[in-house]
Parts: C-alpha cells; sequence; structure tokens
C-alpha cells in the first residue's frame, strides 16, 4: 500500500483548479450549477494531500447520468457513488502520479465528487473550506491531525476515517459561526 504523504500548501493548486474547471465547464458546463474547489488543497496555506478535489453541483441528481460520458470522453474515470450516496466520484488518472498522487497504488491529479446542489456533502464540503480559510487555527488543526494520521496509517480509507470526528466538531463550529452547513441525515 502507498504512504500518505502531506505535502506543504503549493500555490500551484489554484491555478491547477482554474485550468480543470475551465475544462469541466466547456464539458458539461450547462449541467453544473457550481464547480468549486474543494478539499484541503482549497485552503492557502493547509499542507494536503497534492489532489485537487472539485466539487460539482447540479440541479438534479439525474443530471449526472448526462455528465459522465463527456468526462470519460476527456479522461476521467467515474466510478459511481464510491459508498457516498447520491454522489458521482471521478478520478483523473496519470500515469506518472507525483509524491501523494498514488493512495492505495491508484495514480490521479484530480479527483471530481458531483452531487445535487443540496446535498448534505456538497453543501458541508463548502463550509469546511469556508469556515478553514477564514479561521487559521482551525486549519493549523487539522493540518497536524492530518499529518499525525498520515504518519501512523497506510491506507486512505482509513485515513479518511479518522478525521471524521474533527470535521463534525468543525462543522458545528461553522454552524455556529454562521456558515450555512447541511443537517446531518438518519
Amino acid at each position: 500500500m502507498a504512504h500518505i504523504v502531506i505535502a506543504p500548501y503549493d500555490p500551484r493548486w489554484p491555478e491547477l483548479f482554474a485550468e480543470e474547471r475551465a475544462l469541466l465547464d466547456a464539458a458539461i458546463g450547462d449541467l453544473a450549477v457550481a464547480i468549486e474547489h474543494v478539499g484541503s488543497t482549497s485552503v492557502p496555506g493547509l499542507g494536503a494531500k497534492p489532489i485537487i478535489d472539485i466539487g460539482v453541483a447540479l440541479r438534479t441528481f439525474e443530471d449526472a447520468l448526462h455528465c459522465i460520458t463527456p468526462l470519460v470522453e476527456r479522461g476521467w474515470v467515474c466510478m459511481g457513488e464510491f459508498g457516498i450516496p447520491g454522489r458521482i466520484f471521478f478520478r483523473k488518472p496519470t500515469s506518472n502520479p507525483g509524491p501523494g498522487q498514488a493512495p492505495n497504488g491508484v495514480g490521479r491529479t484530480h479527483q471530481i465528487h458531483m452531487y445535487e446542489q443540496s446535498h448534505e456533502q456538497f453543501v458541508n464540503h463548502l463550509a469546511l473550506r469556508d469556515f478553514l480559510r477564514a479561521n487559521a487555527d482551525a486549519a493549523a488543526e487539522y493540518e497536524a491531525l492530518k499529518r499525525r494520521l498520515a504518519a501512523e496509517l497506510d491506507d486512505v480509507e482509513a485515513y479518511a476515517a479518522a478525521k471524521t470526528e474533527f470535521i463534525r466538531d468543525v462543522l458545528a463550529r461553522a454552524h455556529d459561526a454562521g456558515f450555512r452547513v447541511a443537517a446531518p441525515h438518519g
């Protein structure tokens, strides 16, 4: 299994997102309500796995069916819901991954998380990003946790699961600070 790498913040990450956003807009622009840079690479100063996460919001989940072919034709790999109901997940593969771009042995440079615009996960991706951008102390706490977990764990799913409690806490703080946060389902 590949080691999880938390790279120092790279000021090129927003540029890499912007380049890919333009390509996505050309491929699915009329279907996308929003194409957002999400995840740790979207927070200035925050160390992250060097894979650009992109959140795509659609009017309806069914619109995702019309996005799959244009994205696959442009080299994306569709993974279906990939463990999150109501999400369509894509990877942009690379045969030459840089350090940290092949967690669990699968090389990729970008990932798309595609949801209906009101989906809890999409709303919370934005709330987490925006809160961390506005709160350097919370971002520093998050980076310290990620570095510790990366040193302890080799499995990216276990790594993600181990961050859940911290993310829930940050979302609660974001809610208290007036950020739009989705209530969990269930």
